[in-house]
């Protein structure tokens, strides 16, 4: 029978977070992936977990991923920790997921810390409905998906979760204001740790803070979406931009029939069907 992959969530600063479930965990498995060695060896030293180690990280994660996965269908009970907080998420454990999935490994998961989540719920910003995005990339290594993706996350409704290091930060507020708008932003660093903070603002105000406020530990940013009126009001100003006769052909143009067109025209401008066929055709 093969063994099973355990993704054990870490604490992300405060050691007291670490469920007994994954101490239980780590001490029972034959081996232990960790993104650093040398970072993990802390941890487990403090738990008295002395289970032998492995390196998987960004860097050796298709190759290592197909070892392990030979390891664990020789029967091996593998653990994956990451640096800090819950494994996959933002890290390379996706990769060793996938390659256990198709090899009919199972994989199970125990949960604890996961800074997004955490700053999440201290923003004071809605957690009904909300996306993740990690790391946005860097103009160095790619400018144009940079771009794009502030572009996507212009028009997202829902509340916005993004991973920034300090060194990056102020670069990537004064992108999100000029991409974004002026929006609400909730900073949150150091989670968990001595010297948490957690600082509700909009992004014009941080992006002032920070020209004579330097930076400092690791970030989670959780940013307002944009409003369901306010997409309306760009939307309608869309539309009023253009002639009657522009907006129908707009919809003609998708292989929709002229009546059906006429209607969705009507229904974007908040006029009746009437007024939309008098302009084009003249009043009766």
């Amino acid at each position: 029978m093969s063994g099973t992959l355990f993704l054990c969530a870490t604490p992300i600063g405060n050691l007291g977070d670490m469920t007994p479930r994954v101490v239980d965990t780590l001490m029972a498995v034959d081996l232990i992936a960790a993104e650093d060695t040398r970072n993990s060896i802390k941890l487990l030293n403090h738990f008295e977990i002395h289970t032998p180690m492995t390196a998987y990280h960004e860097f050796n994660k298709v190759d290592k991923a197909r070892e392990l996965v030979g390891k664990l269908l020789a029967g091996t009970n593998v653990a994956l920790i990451t640096d800090a907080g819950t494994p996959a998420i933002s890290d390379p454990g996706e990769e060793l997921v996938r390659q256990c999935q198709e090899a009919g490994v199972p994989v199970t998961s125990l949960p604890g810390a996961a800074a997004c989540i955490t700053a999440l719920t201290l923003s004071g910003l809605s957690t009904r409905r909300f996306c993740f995005e990690g790391f946005l990339p860097t103009e160095k290594a790619d400018k144009k998906e940079r771009r794009e993706l502030l572009s996507e996350l212009s028009q997202e409704g829902r509340t916005m979760i993004l991973y920034e290091a300090p060194h990056h930060l102020k670069a990537t507020l004064e992108d999100l204001l000029a991409a974004l708008g002026d929006r609400r932003i909730t900073l949150c660093r150091e989670l968990t740790k001595k010297f948490e903070t957690v600082l509700p603002t909009t992004l014009s105000a941080a992006v002032a803070l920070y020209e004579t406020e330097e930076p400092r530990g690791e970030y989670v940013l959780v940013i307002e979406g944009k409003s369901r009126e306010e997409k309306r009001a760009e939307a309608q100003a869309a539309w009023e931009s253009m002639s009657i006769e522009e907006h129908v052909a707009h919809y003609e143009a998708q292989g929709i029939d002229h009546k059906e067109a006429m209607k969705l025209a009507a229904k974007d401008r908040g006029i009746s069907k009437r007024d939309v066929y008098a302009v084009l055709h003249g009043a009766d």
